[in-house]
């Protein structure tokens, strides 16, 4: 959004993306606990996708996926959706045969990483990230827990979708 793009979120409840919309300044936000998120993606992504930050895989993923424009570029930074499953559980019909067909004829970049890989341009974000924080064109919420004792909890609770905002432990 702050580079000019159409931003659509993806939240838990109403409230959330009331807050994603409202607060946040996102053009649209779809709550994947209501039902009819395929029709609702479709609904706030009329030019399709062109970019898709899939941290939750599942039914979101299966709802986007469809949506993907040729060229689209996907950066996987997580999967919350899996974790926990076991390894080697059947989770129903095997999509991968028709997911690769697409991702070949639709030119797809689907690509994984883990935020250390971009540590050499740490510096470059922070000094753009405070500067929209300061104008106000980056906003943030935390949920703060105090105590580490306290930490397995939220973990928990982050896990069930029951966090609204950065989920963050002080220990001291």
């Amino acid at each position: 959004k702050a580079r000019g793009c159409r931003a659509v979120g993806i939240a838990g409840g109403k409230d959330k993306c009331d807050y994603v919309v409202n607060e946040l300044g996102f053009d649209a936000c779809i709550d994947y606990k209501a039902d009819g998120m395929q029709e609702k993606f479709k609904a706030a992504t009329p030019d399709r996708v062109d970019v898709y930050f899939e941290n939750v895989g599942g039914a979101v993923w299966e709802a986007v996926f469809p949506l993907l424009n040729p060229y689209a570029r996907v950066p996987v930074c997580g999967l919350i959706a899996h974790y926990n499953e076991k390894a080697g559980s059947n989770t129903g019909r095997d999509r991968l045969p028709g997911t690769m067909r697409d991702i070949l004829t639709k030119s797809l970049t689907i690509r994984g990483f883990i935020q250390i890989e971009f540590a050499d341009q740490r510096r470059d974000f922070y000094r753009e990230a405070a500067q929209w924080i300061a104008e106000g064109r980056l906003k943030y919420k935390e949920d703060v827990v105090e105590g580490l004792e306290n930490a397995p909890n939220a973990f928990i609770d982050l896990l069930r979708g029951r966090n609204f905002g950065k989920l963050v432990v002080k220990v001291a």
